[in-house]
């Protein structure tokens, strides 16, 4: 099962041409889309699928400043910023709330990384403040462990994933963005050397800037183009409960589960660390690119091998203009959910609240959460591409800094000032090498 994501009207037919074409409908996508048309850019946006169908509904809904990546702070908290006025902005329904974040843990190594991590976060003017066990036990009434510590961002937030990206969709629409679903996007076209539009398979469409946010698949599209993108998937399950007590009202990270309270009176519910990493062709090419990374998360997958090696966003794939595109074989990314993470969420929970006896997952499904190996997303122009700029590799990130990662997106399409320094999320990086750190703090 997938969560049930917010439907949008969507145009049947392809325009002729338009300024920038959008690949992707997930919140990379959607968000700079709003963004364009919010200055005037024409924009199409193209979706093999629908809007917010693979990982932009399927993810926990934090939006967060708290244990982010340095590099990630500025987007972060720009896209607090613009989360506090998206509801009124819009005249919809985000789910936006700023409730807080808590992390606990008995763990004197997270403890260590937590007091680390509060220094630079104060330094970029996040409200941060360690917690000590009896301060944890005070912030988490009911909960029934027994935490050495914690930490607490009270100006952190949550949205609800499968109404927020809709919402952005139906804004851009109403600024005159056209979004066409169903409809996957196979070539790009060039001429003298830079993008001169899309072949999808309802037609071409002229442009002088092509957006590429196609999340996990991002990097097979690139590949066809002969654009080396570094990205690895893990499979997540994830799910979300009945409406049950109020233990909390934002969001709690804790050593193995982690839980977000939601509009609904359910809770979004996910596993801490623990994922599936399917063997595919691409990850076993790419496999010394992403050794430190994986190093790091190992103890928390399991492997398998199935369909994704022949079939997903990392297998070796061809394909024409005038003909099938992958894309257009698996119009939605949907790995079944694992059972047994599902009970042993469930079972966690409970341990940990025992006034949720009795609670039970409403919704349960599994996504494909995308990766670089520094955890950092790339949202750049590809220089060697004169008007071909990405946005994808959001590392399981990308939702809270969503409105932010559009706004940065449209900057560099449109030529204006960046909303952030760019520098860090520059492709380039991950081909040359520089500035491509350890793989960052989730």
């Amino acid at each position: 099962m997938s969560p049930p994501v917010g439907r949008i009207a969507s145009n049947q037919d392809v325009p002729k041409s338009a300024d920038v074409v959008i690949l992707g409908g997930g919140m990379a996508g959607v968000a700079t889309a709003y963004e364009l048309a919010r200055r005037g850019t024409s924009v199409v946006l193209i979706e093999k699928g629908v809007i917010a169908g693979e990982q932009s509904s399927r993810n926990w809904g934090w939006c967060r400043q708290q244990n982010r990546d340095p590099r990630e702070l500025p987007l972060a908290r720009l896209a607090l910023r613009r989360w506090d006025n998206l509801n009124a902005e819009l005249g919809d329904e985000t789910g936006f709330r700023r409730s807080g974040l808590v992390y606990a843990t008995t763990r004197k190594a997270d403890l260590n990384a937590w007091e680390r991590w509060s220094h630079v976060g104060r330094e970029f003017g996040v409200d941060t403040r360690m917690l000590t066990g009896a301060e944890c036990a005070t912030m988490l009434p009911g909960n029934s462990r027994h935490w050495n510590g914690g930490v607490h961002s009270p100006t952190d937030g949550r949205a609800e994933p499968e109404l927020a990206v809709p919402a952005l969709a139906r804004g851009a629409q109403r600024l005159g963005a056209v979004i066409v679903q169903n409809c996957a996007a196979r070539e790009l076209e060039t001429e003298a050397g830079r993008i001169s539009g899309v072949v999808t398979e309802k037609g071409a469409i002229r442009a002088s800037a092509v957006l590429v946010a196609g999340g996990a698949w991002s990097g097979m599209f690139l590949r066809h183009h002969g654009i080396r993108f570094l990205q690895a998937c893990v499979k997540s399950t994830s799910f979300y409960t009945v409406a049950a007590p109020a233990v909390t009202d934002g969001g709690i990270a804790m050593e193995d589960v982690t839980i977000r309270r939601r509009l609904d009176g359910g809770y979004t519910v996910g596993l801490s660390g623990l994922g599936q990493l399917q063997i595919t062709p691409y990850g076993l090419l790419q496999a010394r690119d992403f050794w430190r990374t994986f190093q790091t998360r190992r103890k928390g997958l399991t492997f398998a091998l199935g369909r994704q090696f022949m079939e997903g966003p990392e297998a070796i794939a061809r394909w024409k203009a005038d003909g099938i595109s992958p894309f257009e074989r698996i119009r939605t990314l949907d790995p079944q959910p694992d059972a047994h993470l599902v009970e042993r969420g469930i079972a966690r929970l409970v341990a940990t609240y025992p006034e949720l006896a009795g609670i039970r997952p409403a919704e349960c499904w599994g996504g494909m959460v995308d990766s670089t190996p520094d955890a950092i997303p790339v949202i750049s122009p590809i220089v060697s591409r004169p008007g071909l700029f990405v946005s994808s590799g959001f590392s399981g990130h990308g939702f809270g800094i969503g409105p932010a990662a559009g706004m940065l997106a449209a900057d560099l399409i449109r030529g204006e000032r960046p909303c952030v320094d760019p520098k860090p999320y520059r492709y380039e990086r991950m081909i040359d090498g520089t500035d491509l750190g350890k793989p960052g703090m989730l």
